[in-house]
């Protein structure tokens, strides 16, 4: 326990800063002092902030590690619970909306997990890996996703699996969200897109990443809908193509 109280002073007096300067930078009381002492436990909150400001390992902080610092790459996203069924095959859970407000207050809670329906699917591309299925609320992911619907999403370890183009669930501490991800050059920070062009991005530091879900497929329960949609997509690109031809015609 030693370790982290001198590890911790290490970190701000090689940032150059006094205990109250420190505290402020990490939200905390007027003073780290009590901290450095070994009098109060470093705060999970503040290892939070060490994590997101400084790209401080919380091994290394506990002197679990020789690697003192974490970047986007090495930072783990993978799920914290799983459950599995009788014969020990992992579950695939299932968050509706009305469960996935609870989900980030409970991400430890293996419990509150095993109170969620769960099945599996003896399906090749559904192996080898954790999945879990989340129900979409809203519609800043329309047209490719409708509010009600399921995607079932893939466990991402860490930020080298993320791909370009693909739709992901972020949860943070407070939310589950489904977006595009659109990684900052030179930094620690994301930007979170929508599809629906009526919503902006959402600024977001890779620290504050609970887990990362890849949406690899959904469930719809529309599919006439989805039909007429794409009936009515075709009927627009006809249309376009063909004022452009009567263009040409007019312009030759």
């Amino acid at each position: 326990m030693e370790a982290e109280f001198k590890r911790f002073k290490q970190i701000r007096e090689e940032l150059g800063l006094t205990q109250s300067a420190f505290a402020e930078q990490l939200g905390i009381g007027a003073t780290t002092a009590d901290i450095e002492r070994g009098r109060t436990r470093i705060p999970g909150q503040v290892v939070k902030e060490l994590l997101k400001q400084f790209h401080i390992n919380p091994l290394w902080l506990y002197g679990e590690s020789e690697q003192r610092l974490l970047h986007p790459a090495q930072i783990r996203t993978s799920p914290g619970i799983i459950t599995v069924d009788t014969t020990g095959n992992e579950n695939m859970v299932l968050v509706s909306a009305k469960a996935a407000a609870g989900y980030p207050h409970n991400i430890g809670d293996a419990q509150w997990f095993e109170k969620l329906p769960a099945f599996t699917i003896p399906l090749p591309e559904y192996r080898n890996a954790s999945f879990r299925g989340f129900q979409v609320e809203g519609d800043s992911m329309e047209p490719a996703l409708h509010s009600g619907e399921w995607i079932l999403c893939k466990a991402l370890d860490n930020w080298d699996d993320l791909s370009k183009g693909r739709m992901y669930v972020v949860v943070t501490d407070d939310s589950i969200l489904v977006k595009k991800i659109q990684q900052v050059a030179g930094s620690n920070q994301v930007h979170l897109i929508s599809l629906n062009p009526e919503y902006t991005p959402i600024s977001m530091e890779v620290g504050d990443i609970r887990e990362l879900w890849q949406v690899n497929s959904k469930l719809t329960f529309e599919l006439e809908a989805d039909l007429q949609g794409i009936s009515l997509q075709s009927l627009h690109q006809e249309m376009k193509e063909l004022k452009e031809e009567v263009r040409r015609i007019v312009r030759s």
